[in-house]
């Protein structure tokens, strides 16, 4: 076959992938979301009302920020579930820091930290966790389900134990400590946007920049794509996959500090079954949970479903325990679309194949 009739079947190829079968497989979570804010819009009067669309956009940010983090462990071909503890951790550290300051027993003293150091060594305890998940993963060889769930009751337990098992409360901070203002990153708005907004716009476009610009970002996918094949066109696997880990870590302390200074107050049960929606959020996005292909901006569409499935359930009346099942259903409904379209996908290219020959 010469090379003019490669291109013309090649451009054949083209025009034929775009049918519509293709199409509702590739935008189903943009769909998705179209259809279910008809759905609640024309059930429930007040769905899209100013007051409740402001909460379910910081609902979306929660969930999409975690998503960020947790997109990059899924295209690695991993997973990651202790994000939900590392939010409670994060939130009661922070927390403990405001009202109880830094005990140095040796010194006899107590440090009580700015609120701007108060978040950065957050930000830092949460990276390192998930730093921590990494190196087990790469350096011991234990299958990450197995290493982030030890995470899972490890971060939990901690978090439990800085407080005994107590809320702390009132995280206003005190002006003579120098410590106030760390309710303005959760209440707080930039041209009436709230900040978690803000953060999950930078950490989106952040996060796509660097998936898709960067070699760090191919190396994700390469990994994702065929691990023993990236190793070898000389990609640091284990170096990659530990960074990817700390995103993940760093996202779900970011997290737990919005939460925490939206409630003014850390309880050591923030965060249970974050990770779930987290990966719900990357699923329904299209990111493939056997990595190698997915996109953050696809992540960032899934987050608003979740949000806008969980509100508009509870502006329904719709009981938390139908909620659960109703998301789990979605869930299992998006693998399953996903599965199809890798068997659409593997039979287009084995017909380009087929007339290549």
């Amino acid at each position: 076959m010469s090379q003019a009739e490669i291109k013309a079947v090649a451009g054949k190829r083209r025009i034929t992938s775009l049918d519509v079968q293709e199409f509702l497989l590739r935008g189903r979570a943009f769909i998705a979301l179209i259809v279910l804010l008809i759905v609640f819009s024309v059930l429930s009067p007040n769905f899209l009302t100013q007051a409740n669309i402001i909460i379910m956009a910081k609902h979306v940010a929660i969930n999409a920020i975690l998503g960020i983090g947790m997109t990059y462990v899924i295209l690695t071909g991993g997973i990651d579930l202790s994000v939900g503890s590392i939010v409670g951790l994060a939130a009661m550290i922070a927390g403990g820091l405001i009202n109880e300051g830094l005990v140095l027993p040796m010194f006899g003293v107590i440090v009580y930290f700015q609120v701007w150091a108060i978040i950065l060594i957050t930000l830092i305890l949460g990276a390192l966790l998930g730093g921590l998940n990494g190196l087990i993963i790469t350096r011991f060889n234990v299958a990450p389900f197995i290493a982030t769930l030890g995470m899972l009751y490890a971060a939990r337990g901690l978090a439990l134990l800085r407080s005994g098992g107590r809320t702390f409360p009132n995280l206003v901070g005190r002006p003579e400590l120098g410590n106030t203002g760390f309710p303005a990153l959760g209440s707080g708005d930039f041209l009436s946007v709230n900040y978690s907004i803000w953060i999950m716009i930078v950490f989106a476009l952040v996060a796509a920049f660097v998936a898709t610009k960067t070699p760090f970002g191919r190396h994700v996918f390469a990994i994702g794509g065929n691990e023993r094949a990236a190793e070898l066109s000389g990609v640091r696997v284990k170096r990659v996959k530990t960074i990817v880990y700390m995103i993940s870590g760093f996202c779900a302390a970011t997290v737990g500090l919005i939460i925490a200074s939206q409630l003014v107050a850390a309880h050591p049960a923030t965060g249970t079954f974050f990770e779930l929606n987290a990966i719900a959020a990357v699923v329904l996005g299209g990111t493939s949970l056997s990595g190698g292909r997915g996109s953050i901006g696809g992540t960032i569409i899934g987050a608003f479903v979740i949000g806008v499935l969980g509100d508009g359930l509870i502006g329904l009346g719709v009981s938390s325990f139908w909620q659960q099942v109703i998301k789990g259903a979605v869930i299992v409904f998006a693998v399953v679309i996903d599965q199809a379209q890798v068997r659409m996908q593997e039979r287009a290219a084995l017909q380009r194949q087929q007339q290549i020959v």
